[in-house]
Formats: C-alpha cells, sequence, structure tokens
C-alpha cells in the first residue's frame, strides 16, 4: 500500500523526524485558512499516489492570499496522470540551502535491508545511479543486527562536511531505519532530506510504501487506504473471486491460473503485444465468473481484443464457453475475443461456441498472435 504524502509525514511525525509545519486541506477556503495559520509564503502540494506532480503543475509556491486562492482552486480537481487531485497539503515553505536523499528498504538479491543516501536530492534516484552512481551510497544492514552506528556515521560523512549537520542526519537516519523496522514497511524514503539556511535538517517530502504481507500484523494501518478508480475495480473483482490488475496494454487477458496468467502475457509481449491487464479467473470458473470476467475486461477502453486461455483441470471448459456465450447475450461484444479452451470438457466446449463469433485457437501461441492481430486491426 503506497501513501500519500500526508499519510507518509504522519508516520514520520511518530518517529520523531523533522518534517515542515503542515496541514492537509480539500477546499480552496480551508487552504486560505490554513496559509493564515501557517504564514505566506506557502507551499500547495497535490495529494496523489503518482509522481511527476511538480511538472505537471500540483505544486506551487504561494507568495499572497490571493496567490493561495487562485493555485489552490487550479490544482484540486485537476488530473495528474489520469488520477484526480481530491487533496491538498498546504506547507510552509522552506528556505533551502541543500538536498539530500536518504531510503531504506529490502534488498531481495543479497537478502538484506538496504540504507541508500545521496547528495543529490530532489531528483529521481533511478537518474542519479545512471548517471552518477558515484553519488550513491549503498549501506547493506543484516535484519538480525540492524542498523550500525558506524553506517550512520559513514552515511552522515558522505553528505555533509558540517559536524552539527551529520548529527542531525545521523538522528534522522537512526528514526528512519526505526520506522520502517517497526512497521513493516516496503519502503521509507525522504527526497529531498533538506538542510535549511538557518542549519536544520528537515524532511521535506516523504514516501512510504506498506508491505501488505503484514498487514495483518497492523489493522490499523486499513485506515490509510485510498483507492484509486483502478484500485476500487480491482477490489469489486476480488469480491468477486478474480484476481484482477489493470495494464496499459490493448490486448485483454482472461486466463486460469496465476501461472499461466503470467505466462501468457509474456507470450504476448514476445510477439509484439502489450497485455491489458492480469486477469485469474481461478480454478474453479462458473458462467457467472466469466461473465464478470469479460465485463472488467471491457470496462478498459483500450482494449481492442481478448485472449480467453483456459487450461481445465479443476476448471471445465464448458462452464467458460456458457460464460462466454451468456456474455453476449444481450449486446454483442465490440471488441473480437479469440478462445483457447483444452483440458476437462473442451470438446463440449467447442461445440457450443462453434459457429459463433468467438475465434478459436489451437494453442497458446496461435491464441496470442490472433489476439495480437485482432489488436492491431480494430
Amino acid at each position: 500500500m503506497k501513501l500519500l504524502e500526508y499519510q507518509a509525514k504522519d508516520f514520520f511525525l511518530r518517529a520523531g523526524i523533522p518534517v515542515p509545519r503542515e496541514k492537509l486541506v480539500l477546499s480552496p477556503k480551508e487552504a486560505s485558512d490554513v496559509a493564515k495559520e501557517i504564514g505566506l509564503p506557502c507551499v500547495l502540494k497535490a495529494q496523489v499516489g503518482v509522481g511527476g506532480r511538480g511538472k505537471a503543475g500540483g505544486v506551487k509556491v504561494a507568495k499572497t492570499a490571493e496567490e493561495v486562492a487562485t493555485h489552490s482552486k487550479a490544482i484540486l480537481g485537476m488530473e495528474i496522470k489520469g488520477e484526480k487531485v481530491e487533496r491538498l497539503l498546504c506547507s510552509e515553505a522552506i528556505d533551502i540551502a541543500k538536498e539530500f536523499y536518504t531510503s531504506v528498504t529490502t534488498d531481495r538479491a543479497n537478502r538484506s535491508l538496504v540504507m541508500m543516501v545521496s547528495p543529490a536530492g530532489g531528483v529521481d534516484i533511478e537518474q542519479v545511479a545512471s548517471e552518477t552512481p558515484q553519488r550513491i551510497l549503498k549501506l547493506q544492514i543484516d535484519p538480525l543486527l540492524g542498523l550500525q552506528s558506524y553506517q550512520t556515521r559513514r552515511a552522515a560523512m558522505f553528505l555533509s562536511d558540517d559536524k552539527e549537520v551529520r548529527k542531525q542526519i545521523i538522528s534522522i537516519l537512526n528514526k528512519l531505519y526505526r520506522m520502517y523496522e517497526a512497521n513493516d514497511l516496503s519502503l521509507a524514503e525522504i527526497n529531498p532530506l533538506v538542510l535549511t539556511r538557518k542549519n536544520k535538517v528537515i524532511a521535506l517530502d516523504a514516501k512510504v510504501i506498506l508491505d501488505d504481507n503484514a498487514l495483518f500484523r497492523h489493522p490499523e494501518f486499513e485506515t490509510y487506504r485510498i483507492l484509486s478508480a483502478d484500485e476500487e475495480i480491482e477490489q469489486e473483482a476480488k469480491s468477486k473471486g478474480l484476481s484482477y490488475i489493470k495494464l496499459s496494454g490493448k490486448v485483454g487477458c482472461i486466463v486460469n491460473g496465476a501461472g499461466l496468467a503470467m505466462a501468457t502475457m509474456d507470450l504476448i509481449k514476445r510477439f509484439g503485444g502489450e497485455p491489458a491487464n492480469f486477469l485469474d479467473v481461478g480454478g474453479s470458473s462458473s458462467p457467472e465468473k466469466m461473465l464478470a470476467a469479460i465485463d472488467y475486461v471491457t470496462r478498459d477502453q483500450n482494449v481492442c481484443s481478448i485472449f480467453v486461455n483456459i487450461f481445465g483441470g479443476i476448471t471445465r471448459c464448458d462452464d467458460i464457453a456458457r460464460g462466454l456465450l451468456e456474455s453476449t447475450k444481450g449486446s454483442p461484444l465490440k471488441v473480437p475475443v479469440v478462445v483457447r479452451l483444452t483440458g476437462t470438457n473442451e470438446d463440449e466446449a467447442r461445440s457450443l461456441l462453434e459457429g459463433t463469433p468467438f475465434v478459436p485457437a489451437a494453442d497458446m501461441a496461435d491464441g496470442a498472435r490472433k489476439a495480437i492481430a485482432a489488436a492491431r486491426d480494430n
């Protein structure tokens, strides 16, 4: 679960990490009231779960009350990478002298935790890694021993020559690590961590990702969940026994079994197509589940064809076929559907679909090629 900035700052405050004076607002009126409270100039920051909000106009500095009203009206309601801005963080403006980057995450390759710091703050860490990798210091943390004092000293020395600044950085790094460990996080990131003109180190931005696999230990974290439109559809599909994740391609996928679903998407990409979704109907599929699967896939306006790839073990191919036929009773599908059915009751399923608009496929490769060609032609 990826938190919004204001939610992540809540974790920071409880951990004792210094942040600017700021408050969440939901309307221009609230923004004006908070701006009076914290003082001008202030910064208005769109609260969305995607990056690039600054370039999209979602972060504005307001120097006057009139600018607060103008900027808040412009940001609230705007869309950033398809996500509508409904929340705004009104923050005090900070006089920045230097910007740093720091984070704690899991290094699966080395089976350890890793702390990363860089004097190149305010920039995507991926960009720094590709262009100037020497400006990143990575410290491997043994999960049994935890973060060691020599490691925080080394990190602080990598970032600053000032002894007073180093002390502040060491304190923040220790708190960031303890926060990460105590809350079972996947990522705790400060970018930028800034040094002010008054020689104070403050977390200007915050990024926190909760590990969904550990939420059973932290049921209170469910209150942080804010679903996007796509996530609402995914949760709705889950309630009907479907595993659905929207992607960005044009070939819709309806498959039984997560492994086969991944293999299907890989095959589509191998033959030059792009999958529009991951959708696993599960091991036992009733016609009703198939009907629901078609509904969720066709809600995506980018879908130009659908590849139904079923290997019938527990799943009965005739149930899948009946669900497909049921989906076209009210109105015909607007996109071509390629169907590969093999396994339990496959002969009966093929008989049911014979003479229908559904395009039969001999095998996975044949089905993937036909679905990609149909998407290009549609």
